[in-house]
């Protein structure tokens, strides 16, 4: 087996200024391949540059080498989320835990990305670090999700954090139940 044939292929997902970028660029071990470009919508008031195509980075866990691509998260660039999901072995969902209206979008992916693969997926609740962040419990019922659905504490700029985030869905596929 080569090491491309080895290689488990992990979306990360989300919504608009979840977080997705930043996840992918903290676990890469190689320099991020991104399509970030200034923001020309309204949306630039709440950052400058946003993916329009995806966030391309790599790690390794346990001996396994793990492509990480990252999504755009804002709709008008939905044409990629189906494109990067096909033959995905896995997919994280990062929701911004201090933002609860935008989690009817992360339904929609999670309705999407499930829509095209039986795979495991976990979510990120992310930016647990900021005042006024929804804690772990409140997430899974705000989101309408199974028991099954691990809902994890995440900081997307921490390494050990997003990590042990990735870690868990790396078992969950290594291990299904």
């Amino acid at each position: 087996m080569t090491m491309a044939q080895n290689a488990l292929k992990i979306v990360v997902t989300g919504p608009f200024n979840a977080g997705k970028s930043e996840f992918v660029k903290t676990l890469s071990e190689i320099e991020v391949i991104s399509t970030e470009r200034k923001i020309t919508t309204e949306d630039r008031q709440i950052k400058s540059e946003t993916t329009v195509a995806m966030d391309f980075g790599r790690c390794t866990m346990a001996g396994r080498t793990l492509h990480l691509y990252g999504t755009p998260g804002q709709p008008r660039f939905q044409f990629m989320w189906e494109i990067l999901a096909k033959e995905m072995d896995g997919f994280v969902i990062l929701v911004d835990s201090t933002l609860p209206e935008s989690f009817g979008q992360a339904q929609r992916l999670m309705d999407l990305f499930t829509r095209i693969s039986s795979v495991p997926f976990v979510v990120g609740a992310n930016k647990q670090d900021i005042d006024g962040a929804m804690r772990i419990h409140q997430i899974s019922p705000a989101l309408n999700l199974p028991p099954d659905i691990l809902v994890l504490p995440c900081i997307a700029t921490d390494q050990n954090v997003a990590l042990s985030v990735l870690a868990q869905l790396y078992h969950a596929i290594e291990y299904p139940r």
